[in-house]
């Protein structure tokens, strides 16, 4: 207890209440921020959802008017007036046959382009551009159809800055390759089936380095549309939904979009959410980008008007629950000060407690001197009395010589209850080495046998290979051999006492240890008894000294071990000593993991 005491308690309210405000605040602000993650995360997701809706829908677009395409193909190279004026390289027999057929293509299917080329590529009729005929046509489609010798679609960049998606079929007859037939449509019209569809609008940039500026140029007065060339560094925008170009994308943000990366911005009244899409040719050559932007307005509205309710309800809590805290804390620090002020008087009665536990100190040494006084008691004075009554028959040498035996057996009586004495003082003391606990145990037995008269069975179990502990040998037989008297001694028949050596671990710590157990056929203790069976003079016999098991215990706690008890009425009773694998330092026996008897 201390000896000083201050005048004044601490302030617990001053000492808890900011850093308990602090950590609270630094709590609801990773809430807040991890609310706000996660609704960021649920926006990106929706958007990447709707690019990848993009996606799908233009292959789903492009693969349906490809096979539309096909079909159409198809169905000319089955004609045989066209056959025949495509045999001829007849011109005006093509423009007659196939006219119709192609205005009707382009009204209703949005077909814009419908090539007959010759087994070399050249350019026989363009029915889209009658005037123009007898180039060699190069495009990737129209080389890697007769590569390949089959049908090559895909998206190739037109020279007035349209992107076209054509379709190449060679035309075989009767094995011969007449020529090529080539079919296409631009896909401008698919960015607004996009916006129709998915509620994005798009933006579709194409890089500069595959378009020369001046035929752009003619293809904006041809296609009447409007433009402007410097408005992006490397890319110009060929096809979009919206209504004008949002101010905030610029060649930065086409950087950052083409990294993978998001973008949200305000364009006025509105909140937009950018993503990017490559846009590859037939090739597989990336010739520019499909920007997927999103009006998300009302989302974000929600979103904030969420986590600006997330972040006043977290306040709200947090002040509740400081508050609950400050007045636990003022509770609390009323029951310190009452302790404080109890502690106060305490220490006034520090003295007056301190002559208690002397008192009952010298009342447990008085109590242990009476027993010990005791046990010395009952053979003295029947030394004093055989003496006198010696005295009185002094004149008979035989009864004289009755008494004085009895008077040497008490003298050796009060001898052998020192030397108990003696031996449990010089316990503390021992010497550790390494043991083969095997050897201890059979010299152990083999003295056990030469004093004990009844000539009982022993059965030794102990493993094939040597066990070896730091122990000292002397102490751990003379703990071995009280445990073999006391079997002996509970043993009422000729039942057979069995001694026991196994590896158990510790079942507090789980240290690697042995227990060495003897266990007898006896009739067991009571409950009672199991209580003060460690209790130095106590004994139920009359002429035990009540050291025995004390003694066991002392000597296994000074190892760091512990000793274990079980025992049944009318089944016999189990001493188990535990010994550690490992040496414990000398004196500090771990007694508060020794378990308690059974």
């Amino acid at each position: 207890m201390n000896t000083h005491l201050s005048t004044q308690p601490r302030r617990v309210k001053a000492a808890f209440i900011w850093p308990f405000a602090i950590v609270l605040a630094f709590i609801l602000g990773a809430f807040v921020s991890t609310v706000y993650s996660l609704e960021v995360r649920v926006r990106d997701r929706s958007l990447a959802g709707r690019v990848n809706a993009v996606a799908k829908l233009v292959d789903q677009k492009l693969s349906k008017d490809t096979d539309l395409m096909q079909a159409v193909l198809y169905t000319l190279m089955t004609n045989p007036a066209i056959e025949a004026a495509f045999r001829h390289q007849d011109r005006a027999a093509l423009h007659r046959e196939v006219g119709p057929l192609f205005d009707t293509l382009r009204r209703d299917l949005r077909i814009t382009h419908l090539y007959f080329n010759t087994p070399e590529l050249v350019n026989v009729v363009r029915m889209h551009s009658p005037d123009q005929f007898g180039d060699r046509i190069t495009r990737s489609t129209m080389v890697r159809a007769r590569e390949q010798g089959r049908a090559a679609h895909g998206l190739e960049l037109g020279l007035l800055g349209t992107l076209t998606l054509r379709l190449v079929m060679p035309w075989q007859a009767n094995g011969n390759t007449l020529g090529y037939l080539e079919i296409g449509e631009e896909i401008a019209y698919l960015v607004d089936e996009i916006r129709d569809s998915l509620s994005v609008d798009v933006f579709v940039m194409v890089d500069k380095r595959f378009m020369p500026p001046e035929q752009w140029k003619q293809g904006l007065k041809l296609l009447k549309r409007e433009g402007s060339w410097e408005r992006f560094g490397s890319q110009v925008l060929v096809a979009h939904t919206a209504s004008q170009v949002p101010a905030a994308l610029d060649d930065g943000m086409l950087s950052r979009l083409r990294g993978g990366s998001t973008e949200v911005f305000n364009d006025g009244e509105r909140a937009l959410h950018l993503a990017m899409l490559p846009v590859s040719d037939a090739s597989g050559q990336r010739i520019g980008d499909m920007v997927v932007m999103r009006d998300i307005t009302e989302l974000q509205q929600t979103f904030l008007k969420s986590v600006l309710t997330v972040t006043l309800l977290s306040l709200l809590v947090g002040a509740g629950v400081l508050v609950l805290f400050y007045v636990a804390l003022d509770r609390v620090e009323r029951d310190y000060q009452r302790k404080h002020d109890l502690e106060r008087q305490l220490l006034r009665l520090d003295t007056e407690h301190q002559r208690v536990l002397q008192i009952e100190k010298l009342s447990a040494l008085g109590t242990m001197v009476g027993q010990i006084a005791h046990q010395l008691n009952n053979p003295l004075v029947g030394v004093v009395n055989l003496a006198q009554l010696a005295e009185r028959e002094v004149d008979d040498p035989q009864r004289m010589r009755e008494l004085l035996k009895e008077i040497q057996q008490a003298g050796a009586d009060c001898h052998a209850f020192i030397a108990s004495m003696l031996r449990f003082a010089k316990v503390s003391g021992f010497e550790s080495r390494a043991t083969d606990m095997g050897l201890v145990i059979e010299e152990t037995v083999l003295l056990f046998r030469q004093t004990e008269g009844r000539r009982l069975p022993v059965e030794i179990c102990v493993p094939e290979q040597p066990v070896v502990l730091t122990v000292d040998p002397i102490l751990i037989r003379h703990a071995l051999f009280n445990l073999l008297q006391n079997a002996a001694q509970a043993t009422v028949d000729e039942g057979a006492i069995v001694i026991r050596l196994e590896r158990v671990p510790n079942p507090d710590t789980r240290a690697p240890g042995w227990s060495l157990s003897v266990t007898d056929h006896g009739p067991g203790m009571t409950p009672d008894m199991l209580e003060r069976i460690f209790v130095p003079f106590f004994t139920t016999r009359n002429e035990g000294t009540g050291l025995g098991l004390p003694v066991v215990q002392h000597v296994v706690l000074l190892h760091g071990g512990y000793v274990r008890v079980d025992s049944e009425l009318g089944r016999g009773t189990q001493f188990a000593v535990w010994l550690p694998e490992e040496p414990q330092p000398l004196g500090k026996p771990n007694m508060d993991q020794a378990p308690h008897a059974a």
